[in-house]
């Protein structure tokens, strides 16, 4: 202000003009100021005491402050002064605001000259005149000098992407750190509305979201003196993170940002916005960033489970919708096609599932964890989305062990999550064995067992290493199914041969036993009628009993009338 004071200090023409911003006070003269500002031209024109008075103007509200006043009383006066992109935007503000548009252009022609060919023409010169329009909202937007800043940015990270010129290629990324929340989604929106495409998206906004939240995410929310200023930040970069649809943001990253949003305390809306986030992209998601979720700050105790369920509860919500939405459309097509309508999200479920399984399983050993929740995240997964049960079944063994106090009601509700018969042949087994477990569901292992056995001796159909039945091919079923006929038949037979070598060892005997007073024919008709008795293919099937012939008598089995038919033995 003093350099101010002497170049436009005259000791012949003192100053008649008082302009006053803030603390600062600048003695000009009208003869200077009326004809290039039409602000001041209307406040003096307005001004009481004529001509020749003082008149004293108060300019707080000026765009810039002091600075951007001081540029342009130099140019008003035709000094130099120096137009860099730190007070570009600060000058055309100016400018607007005193009404600086002479017939020539004035100061903010000669300020939108450099921004056209020195300013915008860099990506880290665009930042900076960016960055510089955040203590000039909102007469830098009135202005339209922010839509341009991130304009060029945008259209700078465009060129960069696909024509590097340093290295690394994600150079750009770091300089968007330096931006506000507010002015890096000016430049997200610049992004989508010039199609870049969602891995630029996601490069940026995980790279500024890293570089600004650092602190914070290496505090983990212990920083209680800067807890507030924390959550601020958290809950502003949150809000300014490209949408889904554009671009899916990384899992582990989302997870770690939701654990520290939670630590933190920040507003129910961020959270739920991040558990949504979380939810879309969990398929790419492993037990590890889940448990970062779970676990308390110190990664000791299991503290936010009902945010992992609930952060599942919401991928299955949004993976039947996705299911049922596009359920006609695939229906259509494969009978314009002639095949059957494929299954859509099956993948991602499975991965999905097997993932909660071990997560389950690693919360399981938490002695102060309640059936409720473990329930509550084992369950949230449909029971059909599973291949196989076996991990579900591991992670409620590991459960009953770590709470060997439950009582069978609980042990039953425990193990509700799971269905006996969706597991492997080494599951049932172990199941069937297993004590830890309610006797409903070992029971059902063993019943499956033998549905299993009963199903595979029918031929035809058969199981595969996770218990499910699968058809066989009908020449290989054949085979086996004459295989087992004739391994049944060389049964039958052995056993025929060693029940007639015991009858005829019997009637030997009895032979000799016989008196003398029948004939030799009369023995033989006797010997024949005992043996058309003890025929056993007289009643179609081999397993007839003869236990009560051994042990009857003579009598009762000469008292028989014989029929005339004729015996062939042979």
């Amino acid at each position: 202000m003093d350099r101010t004071s002497q170049w436009v200090s005259s000791p012949d023409i003192p100053a008649d003009l008082l302009i006053r911003i803030a603390d600062d006070v600048f003695p000009l003269l009208k003869g200077v100021m009326v004809p290039k500002c039409g602000y001041i031209r209307k406040a003096v024109a307005a001004a009481r005491g004529g001509a020749t008075a003082t008149v004293d103007l108060d300019l707080s509200a000026l765009p810039g402050g002091a600075d951007a006043f001081d540029k342009a009383a130099r140019y008003c006066y035709g000094a130099n002064f120096e137009i860099s992109v730190r007070n570009a935007a600060a000058l055309l503000c100016a400018a607007a605001f005193l009404d600086m548009h002479p017939t020539d252009g004035g100061l903010a022609r000669r300020v939108e000259e450099f921004l056209a060919k020195v300013g915008l023409r860099t990506l880290p010169g665009a930042v900076a005149v960016l960055r510089s329009c955040e203590g000039l909202l909102p007469a830098a937007e009135e202005i339209g000098v922010v839509q341009r800043s991130a304009d060029a940015i945008a259209l700078r990270i465009c060129n960069e992407v696909l024509f590097p010129t340093r290295s690394p290629p994600e150079w750009w990324t770091a300089e968007l750190a330096a931006l506000s929340p507010a002015s890096f989604h000016k430049v997200i929106t610049a992004l989508r509305c010039r199609r870049a495409e969602p891995e630029v998206l996601v490069a940026a906004a995980t790279a500024y979201a890293e570089l600004l939240l650092a602190e914070v995410l290496a505090a983990d929310g212990h920083a209680a003196d800067h807890s507030g200023m924390h959550r601020a930040l958290v809950e502003s970069v949150v809000a300014v993170l490209p949408s889904t649809d554009d671009a899916p943001l990384p899992a582990a990253f989302l997870c770690r940002l939701l654990h520290v949003a939670i630590t933190i305390c920040a507003s129910a809306k961020t959270c739920r916005d991040l558990e949504l986030r979380v939810a879309a992209v969990l398929d790419q998601a492993t037990a590890g960033d889940l448990l970062t979720v779970a676990l308390d700050s110190a990664g000791e105790r299991v503290q936010n489970v009902d945010t992992v369920r609930r952060i599942i509860t919401a991928f299955v919500e949004r993976d039947s919708a996705a299911s049922s939405g596009g359920a006609n459309g695939r229906s259509r097509r494969a009978s314009l096609s002639g095949a059957g309508a494929l299954q859509g999200g099956g993948g991602a479920m499975q991965t999905v599932a097997k993932t909660v399984d071990e997560v389950a399983a690693e919360i399981a050993t938490e002695e102060s964890l309640p059936i409720s929740k473990f329930v509550g995240l084992a369950g949230a997964v449909p029971k059909e989305a599973r291949a196989t049960h076996d991990c579900l079944y591991r992670a409620v063994d590991i459960y009953l062990k770590a709470h060997p106090a439950l009582e069978e009601m609980e042990r039953e509700k425990v193990c509700s999550v799971m269905d006996p018969l969706k597991l492997s042949y080494q599951g049932r087994l172990h199941a069937s064995q297993n004590n830890r477990l309610p006797l409903q569901a070992v029971l059902s292992a063993l019943y499956y067992d033998q549905l299993k056995l009963r199903s595979g001796d029918e031929g035809g159909g058969g199981w595969d290493a996770y218990g499910n039945g699968v058809m066989r091919s009908s020449a290989a079923g054949s085979a086996r199914k004459q295989a087992k006929e004739e391994a049944s038949l060389a049964r039958e037979n052995e056993a025929l041969r060693s029940e007639l070598a015991r009858m005829r060892a019997y009637v030997s005997g009895m032979q000799q036993q016989s008196k003398g007073s029948s004939s030799s024919r009369g023995k033989k008709g006797s010997w024949l009628r005992t043996l058309s008795r003890l025929n056993p293919f007289k009643a179609g099937i081999w397993g007839k009993d003869t236990s009560g012939i051994v042990d009857g008598k003579m009598d009762a089995m000469n008292s028989v009338k014989s029929k005339r038919r004729r015996f062939s033995i042979s």
